[in-house]
């Protein structure tokens, strides 16, 4: 029934918090467990979250539109990785992602919703996803010339306010061996 579905323009009132999100994925795993059928179970393991979510109002003319408009500051062993703009190159807003969801479910209080990765056609921001820096190497250069992450290896994942300051915390990684 048409008159359940929310709009875009409905959403706003129930974004309460946003926060950071890396979303792992295990990319060895995923061929073999997707013609199993399974789809993403044992290759997708556990998001990490920042330690703090803000509210939409707390984020100030930085949250426009349904949009994050600061960078997403990534290291990986201690080496920038990316800085890519959240917000301008966004293509579907989170008004927009939550008002298609809704199209089939309902949401219940605390729902985490994710935008997928942040990324800008600017190269120079580099990115926020390392599946993304290798199929950019393999497609200007034939080659992946960097590697997938390896045990011991550090991510580091912030965004702060054009004045320096932190506005989620970082989230902190090290990739261990399952014991």
């Amino acid at each position: 029934n048409n008159k359940d579905l929310i709009s875009k323009d409905e959403v706003e009132q129930y974004i309460r918090l946003v926060m950071l999100c890396n979303d792992v994925s295990l990319r060895s795993l995923i061929p073999s467990e997707l013609a199993k059928g399974f789809g993403f179970l044992t290759s997708k393991p556990s998001s990490a979250f920042s330690p703090c979510a803000v509210t939409p109002d707390e984020l100030g003319s930085h949250w426009q539109d349904g949009r994050l408009h600061l960078p997403l500051i990534s290291h990986l062993n201690e080496e920038k990785f990316g800085d890519p703009d959240a917000g301008p190159e966004m293509h579907f807003s989170f008004h927009e992602i939550i008002a298609h969801i809704c199209k089939t479910r309902s949401l219940a209080a605390g729902t985490i919703v994710g935008s997928g990765t942040i990324s800008n056609k600017d190269r120079s921001r580099g990115s926020s996803c390392l599946a993304e820096k290798r199929m950019i190497e393999k497609i200007d250069t034939g080659i992946f010339s960097t590697p997938f992450l390896q045990y011991g290896d550090r991510v580091r994942i912030e965004m702060f306010t054009p004045n320096g300051t932190s506005i989620f915390g970082a989230i902190e990684q090290t990739v261990v061996p399952k014991e």
